[in-house]
């Protein structure tokens, strides 16, 4: 085969590879998105261009670039790069990788970074081959995972890594990718006498929440399924995009979405459940992130549930976590059981209430003259120290003891007023028995 007929070869091997494979990021100024590691002062920009990269895990959902920028780390160093997927490599892939490394940094003082992609799939015996080569510098290792390396790797190798964790790309982010690959007659669809209408791009990247690979999929499966009119030009319609990525359009103007969330948060607040499960489906269906939904939850479980039900705020903070860990779409699962538990509680706003009331005096009552029996005496004069004495220590009376803790000017002042609420009821009862107010 002579020079000609393999550039061919390869130019048809392109060719024949899928679109998200084609449109991969070959440097920093293609790569979208994650501009919080990658941003031109960012600590990672900086050590890929001075090819001063330790190693490093890659930690993010599906789609949101890890593989793409470890091939950009790839392209911009002169040492070696070997790839590797956990899945079907074990220790002897490893060895061999290891022991070719040695001999390029001895002979040729070349680095040899190694990219692990499903890392989290290595086990321990797996991992602890890999410890030697990185601790000693013979590899570069460069991880790709979509699991929280620190739950889910051998700590071993976490502690000797920097770990960056990727977000989500933004639906703009996705748009920006799609209109690159329809015009783009190298890598992309610019050969194809293609439109895309904008309904059709916005519902494709909305839909694949913050999955690019996904988006690419089913921008490509639309431009080569969709017919052509009589003059070979191809139209993608929002129902073309719509089958592609096998989902209807559930989108919403601004107006519109904000009516939702205040809809999904006054649910809440007014305990149905119902209504407050179908605007979070509604909401979700429609591309909004479910963290946000997950967040306003929390707040409305200490505003609107309060200390009527403590356990609504556990609850509710939980499904938080539990959806960061989940992803779509099994993440919904505990956050819609956490949605029926805040709003079947029992409701009081009075943390709110007394956390306002609070402040205002803070603000503009301010009494900055702390009562003396409350104050530090560690460092204070003989004299002072006298005062220590004034202090009740509660626990030598059974765990309280009637005693002045706000500033004079303030000391009547009551900024939490329990109802009769849920638990509430409990704690005023036991307010009254000490014979506070």
């Amino acid at each position: 085969m002579d020079l000609f007929d393999f550039a061919k070869e390869k130019q048809q091997e392109t060719s024949a590879a899928p679109l998200a494979e084609r449109m991969r990021a070959r440097n920093l100024s293609e790569f979208l998105g994650q501009d919080h590691i990658v941003s031109e002062t960012g600590l990672l920009r900086r050590a890929i261009k001075l090819d001063r990269l330790g190693s490093c895990i890659f930690w993010g959902p599906p789609g949101c670039g890890k593989t793409t920028l470890a091939n950009v780390i790839a392209n911009s160093t002169d040492g070696k790069f070997v790839k590797l997927n956990a899945v079907n490599s074990g220790v002897a892939d490893v060895k061999r990788v290891v022991d070719e490394a040695q001999t390029n940094l001895k002979l040729y003082g070349k680095k040899t970074y190694l990219l692990l992609d499903e890392c989290h799939r290595f086990n321990k015996t797996q991992s602890d081959s890999l410890l030697p080569a990185i601790e000693k510098g013979d590899i570069i290792f460069i991880g790709s995972t979509t699991e929280n390396p620190f739950a889910a790797m051998t700590p071993a190798i976490v502690s000797r890594c920097r770990v960056f964790e990727l977000k989500r790309l933004s639906e703009n982010n996705i748009i920006q990718a799609l209109k690159k690959a329809i015009n783009d007659k190298e890598r992309g669809l610019g050969n194809y006498d293609l439109t895309v209408e904008e309904d059709a791009i916005a519902h494709i990247a909305k839909t694949a929440a913050g999955d690019l690979r996904v988006a690419y999929n089913a921008l490509e499966l639309a431009a080569l399924t969709t017919n052509p009119d009589g003059n070979g030009k191809i139209t993608v319609t929002l129902k073309d995009a719509e089958e592609s990525i096998q989902q209807k359009a559930l989108s919403f103007d601004e107006n519109l979405y904000y009516d939702l969330l205040s809809a999904f948060c006054k649910s809440l607040r007014g305990s149905d459940s119902d209504a407050a499960l179908y605007y979070m489906q509604r909401l979700v269906q429609g591309g909004c992130d479910p963290l946000l939904l997950a967040r306003r939850l929390v707040v409305h479980s200490a505003e609107d549930v309060g200390l009527a039900d403590p356990n609504a705020l556990v609850v509710a903070t939980n499904a938080l976590v539990a959806f960061q860990n989940l992803g779509l779409p099994e993440g919904l699962i505990p956050l819609s059981e956490a949605i029926i538990y805040v709003c079947e509680a029992e409701k009081s706003n009075t943390v709110v209430e007394a956390m306002y009331a609070a402040k205002d005096d803070a603000v503009n009552a301010k009494d900055d003259t702390v009562p003396a029996h409350l104050k530090n005496y560690e460092f204070a004069s003989k004299d002072d120290k006298k005062l220590k004495s004034l202090y009740k220590y509660p626990h030598d009376y059974g765990g309280y003891v009637e005693q002045q803790y706000l500033p004079d000017a303030l000391k009547n002042r009551v900024y939490y007023k329990p109802k009769n609420n849920g638990y509430e009821n409990q704690i005023k009862q036991i307010r009254l028995n000490k014979g506070k107010k």
